[in-house]
């Protein structure tokens, strides 16, 4: 009789489902499938309901939970699904006593008929104020490892509907993380990935207003044995001259970034009502090659906005050169109800599929570029499961034997299959 976690979307939803799978365990809950879902296309919520369907096929007899981000935005829409026991909200998820009272709820209602209502376990997020640390051991499945340290987003980007899933910002205290990070490196882990929702905005909600480059100092300053750090995706605009410095300086601050830019013009920048310009953008990148040359840039990008015409989808298309992007992210344009831009005017679906394609076929030039100058280097890897690797940039290495996951491997590059570097 198992916990079994299903997790969609983000780097920060596969932290919290370890959270999530420990308080169940210790609530006493049995043969139940949890879905953390994710909410940031309407495919992924598609997904998501289609992965409910199928688990419910194949395990007639569990009962299904439904957490995450779509079940904070839309719980209606997983209730009235007839597979669906219950629907957890997102602040409600990381909490004991929430999965206790599942428990209970399990044990003594019926498993068919339960009114709609009375599945859907959901608070307004707009009112959580606190983001605690959880203490985990480590993270099934995975050799890195992934640290909240903030929750949620002050900004409203039209397109997003992230925030009316995660609420405000609002961050973990520096002293928690640096304790959970000890936590992890002492239980082998040699990778650890901050992540959040908006991790450049840490701090705002703490006394003195630490930002993000003051909490990388202290990291690196008090858990000497860690081997890597590495961010997860960063608003550009809000870096700041700590994390700059860190990054030029110490070495262990891996050189990978990957950049919220979404558009490469500056009007549809505008209507996204993002915080940066396309300049912007272009010499944030050329700053930090100065400080560290080695750097490499993912970044996400949408195709097909509202009101994106040729020559401003030809801007964005650029962009990936201008600034020198490697690992790219592209999201065909999805109208979110609720957002400011479900209501502009939208971009035809197959003219939209037809840029994403576009833009996939520029970022995997830029992809090949990067494996062409990665010959012949020596590169420390960090090995993963299935006879994979990365590399500090993040690049993915094929090894030749299938090593133990967690090594660090200095290996040379012997060349590349057009997508993964291969290991001599």
């Amino acid at each position: 009789m198992t916990i079994d976690l299903v997790t969609f979307g983000c780097r920060l939803n596969t932290y919290e489902s370890e959270v999530i799978r420990s308080a169940a365990q210790n609530a006493g809950l049995t043969d139940t499938v949890v879905i953390n879902t994710c909410a940031v296309t309407n495919e992924a919520v598609r997904q998501a309901r289609q992965t409910i369907r199928r688990l419910k096929r194949e395990r007639p007899d569990a009962r299904i939970v439904v957490t995450g981000c779509a079940a904070q935005t839309e719980p209606q829409t997983f209730a009235q699904m007839p597979e669906v026991d219950r629907v957890i909200g997102n602040d409600v998820k990381m909490q004991v006593s929430a999965w206790a009272d599942t428990s209970a709820t399990f044990d003594r209602a019926p498993m068919f008929g339960v009114d709609t209502e009375e599945k859907i376990v959901v608070n307004d997020i707009m009112a959580v104020r606190e983001t605690a640390m959880h203490l985990i051991d480590g993270l099934d499945g995975q050799t890195r490892a992934f640290v909240q340290i903030q929750n949620g987003c002050d900004h409203r980007c039209t397109f997003c509907i992230i925030p009316y899933g995660r609420g405000n910002s609002r961050s973990v205290p520096m002293g928690e993380v640096v304790t959970q990070i000890r936590r992890l490196v002492a239980n082998g882990y040699r990778e650890v990935v901050l992540t959040g929702v908006d991790i450049t905005s840490y701090g705002v909600n703490l006394p003195g207003e630490p930002k993000l480059g003051m909490l990388v100092k202290q990291i690196l300053k008090h858990v000497p044995d860690l081997t890597r750090l590495r961010l997860s995706s960063i608003d550009s605009v809000e870096a700041d001259r700590d994390l700059l410095d860190v990054l030029a300086d110490d070495a262990r601050l891996m050189p990978h970034l990957h950049l919220s830019l979404q558009a490469g013009d500056d009007m549809i920048l505008k209507r996204m009502k993002r915080r940066h310009s396309r300049q912007d953008a272009i010499a944030f990148c050329d700053q930090v090659r100065r400080l560290r040359p080695d750097m490499v840039f993912g970044a996400d990008i949408i195709a097909g906005f509202p009101t994106e015409t040729d020559d401003m989808f030809a801007r964005s298309l650029d962009l990936v050169d201008a600034c020198g992007l490697t690992h790219l992210h592209v999201f065909p344009f999805s109208a979110r109800p609720g957002t400011p831009a479900a209501r502009m005017p939208l971009i035809p679906g197959d003219v939209v599929k037809e840029r994403a394609k576009r833009l996939r076929h520029r970022g995997e030039a830029a992809l090949r570029r990067h494996l062409d100058g990665e010959v012949g280097a020596d590169r420390m890897v960090l090995t993963e499961r299935g006879g994979i690797g990365r590399t500090e940039q993040f690049t993915t290495v094929r090894l030749p034997l299938r090593p133990e996951p967690g090594l660090l491997l200095n290996l040379t590059v012997a060349g590349h299959d057009g997508r993964h570097l291969l290991a001599a």
